[in-house]
């Protein structure tokens, strides 16, 4: 055998060893998951990452100097009952669901239903997936508050999502408990927010095992008749709005975008234990956020004291 034909035998192996690796390393193990665990599918604030009018941002993605975001959202797997949940519909809602089919439970349906916090435009918006211009989709399980149900109902596009059965709205009330299946539950709660075609709510995700908090839009924290950290006490993890790391930090007044800080929401656990700090899960950064970068110094250092953020494809067990 002559020695380019041991050359190409060889540079085959290699791209084929490498190949599988990296797709060993994107892979899901689902034998070492639980039956019930939430699965992170955007971490990123309503308009993603990278961020209309910012050029540079595509391009340092298109030159793989950083990584696309989608915007915020969670999937709920019940692999015992075969049913699997979407909180937000963002407009990056058809990658998501395909990746909860394809990576975690394949089952009868796309989704066995939709919870959202309000409408802005990356909580909501992905709805229109499911009309006659694209899926055409039938009677969707869709989970909404009263404000937010009759929006709806009332203003198209998505009047028409009613008014063809592409989806069927299931009304929510405030700190009232909805059995999603045997083994989760979720309690819905307002929090306070721009409000101007709907309230916001946040949601208490109940399993068998363990609860999660998530709050992916607040004002500011000391608007809220809750306490945030008694809140995060009684969880085991704590997905929190963490859209802007500090005042300044866009080209315009912040108060027209009031959420807490992530220096606030620090400032506020500064005396709780590491072990509370680790239950907190920074997500829904805005494209200016520097702790997007997973190597940003300031982020390095909230980790080193407990504080984690949320990352693609995590999995948070119930």
């Amino acid at each position: 055998m002559n020695s380019n034909v041991i050359f190409l035998i060889v540079s085959l192996l290699i791209i084929s060893c490498k190949n599988e690796k990296d797709l060993n390393k994107t892979s899901i193990n689902l034998s070492v998951l639980s039956d019930q665990y939430i699965t992170i599918l955007g971490t990123a604030q309503d308009g993603g990452f990278p961020h209309i009018n910012n050029t540079q941002e595509f391009v340092s993605v298109k030159n793989r100097e950083a990584k696309k975001e989608l915007v915020v959202s969670l999937g709920i797997i019940d692999r015992q009952e075969n049913k699997k949940f979407l909180f937000e519909a963002t407009p990056d809602m058809p990658q998501q669901l395909a990746i909860l089919d394809g990576e975690h439970l394949h089952n009868e349906t796309i989704i066995n239903g939709i919870f959202l916090t309000h409408a802005h435009m990356g909580h909501y918006t992905g709805l229109m997936h499911l009309g006659r211009e694209a899926m055409g989709a039938k009677n969707i399980q869709i989970y909404a508050m009263p404000k937010m149900k009759i929006f709806l109902e009332n203003n198209g596009p998505w009047s028409q999502l009613v008014s063809l059965n592409n989806v069927n709205i299931n009304p929510l009330q405030a700190d009232s408990i909805i059995r999603i299946t045997k083994n989760i539950e979720v309690i819905p709660f307002l929090v306070p927010h721009r409000d101007e075609y709907s309230e916001t709510v946040g949601y208490k995700i109940i399993g068998k095992n363990k609860s999660t908090l998530f709050i992916p839009d607040i004002n500011k924290w000391s608007l809220w008749e809750k306490s945030i950290i008694e809140e995060v006490k009684q969880v085991d993890y704590a997905l929190i709005d963490a859209t802007f790391f500090k005042n300044g930090e866009i080209p315009r007044p912040m108060s027209e975008v009031p959420h807490p800080f992530i220096e606030e929401t620090v400032d506020l656990f500064k005396n709780e234990s590491k072990e509370i700090k680790s239950k907190i899960i920074f997500i829904h950064l805005n494209h200016s956020n520097p702790a997007l970068d997973k190597k940003n110094e300031e982020r390095l250092l909230l980790e080193k004291q407990g504080y984690r953020f949320a990352n693609f494809g995590d999995i948070l067990q119930l």
